[in-house]
């Protein structure tokens, strides 16, 4: 049984719309608009398997991104506070180092002024007195000013050691701050390009079954309009003898090697084999052309056979010995 081949016009049509890929229709060439039909029904199929993928894992970019901004944003609030903190901080070290220059020069001040007034001396301060109640006072004011001051410096320096190492901690939490930030928002650029990347890439898919959608309604068109003209062939002239048939006037001609068989069933396409069903090599008559063959009558290019390549053409017969009487012969057929 010969398997009906299509190379409908609809192809070329397709081709100069950019639906169909030249390299695969010229690979496919001998399959049927059935066939290619059926091939991009699987196509979509699989990009519809592969668009399921890809929105699964848009969402799973999603969730990761949606977690990634959202830690940017604690960063960078955490980042803030810590600027806070590092700001006071600085500002506690400023104060206690104000206080303890201002401390250490007020007590300079009172250093220098009791060496000027001679009152330095314990002995002196005793002998001085006019009583030793008076001289134990001067003594224990001497001590209690020396120690306040001791005291306030002492204090002034804890102080600012403290501001200090609290600034260093601060400073390197913020570093770390920010360095934690950099990594969050260059990994939330990545996943936004790889999300951006994949959408892209599932409207392809999209896009890739829409056209496949058009090429198959335009493959099955052309395959019912083939087999509507094979049917109205054969329902015409079921059994119609082979008589001379004149070449009808303004088709265009064309001399072919025609070989006659008889095989009964149907055509690849659905159409029913009868008298009129021509098989043809595609390449030279285009299918679904109407033939008009001298000693046959009229016919549909609607078969093709591995055999037949070139200026050859195969004619339907009822019978095996009709067949056998056409034989192989060489003709001019109308094409039209």
């Amino acid at each position: 049984m010969r398997t009906l081949r299509y190379w409908p016009v609809v192809l070329g049509a397709l081709l100069a719309l950019g639906l169909v890929p030249a390299a695969t229709v010229a690979a496919d060439s001998g399959s049927t608009p059935r066939d290619h039909a059926s091939t991009l029904t699987r196509q979509n199929a699989d990009l519809a398997a592969r668009s399921r993928g890809v929105v699964l894992e848009l969402y799973s970019l999603d969730a990761r991104l949606a977690r990634e901004r959202a830690r940017l944003v604690t960063l960078r609030i955490r980042t803030a506070e810590v600027k806070g903190e590092l700001a006071a901080a600085h500002q506690r070290l400023r104060v206690a180092q104000h206080t303890l220059n201002v401390s250490e020069r007020s007590l300079a001040s009172r250093l220098a002024l009791l060496y000027e007034q001679g009152d330095t001396d314990p002995l002196a301060i005793v002998l001085g007195a006019n009583s030793i109640a008076d001289a134990l006072g001067n003594l224990d004011s001497l001590d209690r000013i020396a120690d306040q001051d001791r005291i306030v410096i002492e204090q002034t320096r804890q102080a600012k050691h403290t501001a200090g190492a609290l600034s260093r901690q601060l400073a390197a939490k913020e570093h770390n701050l920010l360095g934690l930030s950099q990594e969050a928002s260059q990994s939330t650029l990545v996943l936004e390009q790889s999300r951006l990347q994949r959408a892209s890439y599932l409207a392809t898919l999209a896009s890739r079954q829409r056209l496949n959608a058009a090429a198959i309604a335009a493959y099955q068109q052309q395959a019912l309009a083939v087999e509507a003209k094979a049917r109205e062939v054969s329902a015409v002239s079921p059994t119609q003898p082979a008589s001379p048939v004149p070449i009808s006037p303004g088709g265009r001609s064309l001399t072919v090697v025609a070989t006659g068989y008889s095989i009964h069933g149907h055509t690849a396409t659905g159409a029913p084999t009868g008298w009129g069903v021509v098989a043809v090599d595609p390449s030279v008559i285009p299918l679904g052309t109407r033939l008009t063959i001298p000693g046959y009558g009229s016919g549909v290019a609607a078969d093709t056979g591995s055999a037949i390549q070139g200026a050859t053409i195969d004619l339907w017969f009822p019978t095996v010995a009709q067949a056998r009487a056409w034989g192989r012969r060489t003709v001019t057929i109308s094409l039209h």
